[in-house]
């Protein structure tokens, strides 16, 4: 499978916290993805950039926080992230970077 530019509209970038680090001593990797982009696009993307076999998608939106900055209201993006679960053998080194 080739990869296409708009691969990397669809991947941003990992996603290193905490729960992440959790997350992939179970096999799953956590990348923030594109607010439209769709699961199977999230999982023909994940194979071509990196050249694994993912299993399954999850999916999930975090809402903006309202924050002040210089005393005026603002509103922080909403971020999509993605729990990408590999199938055995498969793995990706997210620490290296893309």
């Amino acid at each position: 499978m080739s990869v296409k530019p708009e691969h990397y509209d669809v991947v941003r970038k990992p996603i290193i916290t905490e729960k992440s680090t959790m997350a992939s001593e179970n096999g799953a990797i956590v990348f923030e993805v594109a607010i439209d982009s769709n699961k199977p696009q999230i999982k023909e993307a994940i194979e071509a950039l990196f050249g694994v076999k993912v299993k399954a998608v999850n999916t999930t939106i975090t809402k903006g926080k309202v924050k002040r900055f210089r005393g005026q209201l603002g509103k922080r993006k909403d971020v999509k992230k993605a729990y990408v679960t590999l199938e055995d053998g498969n793995t990706i080194d997210v620490t290296t970077g893309l």
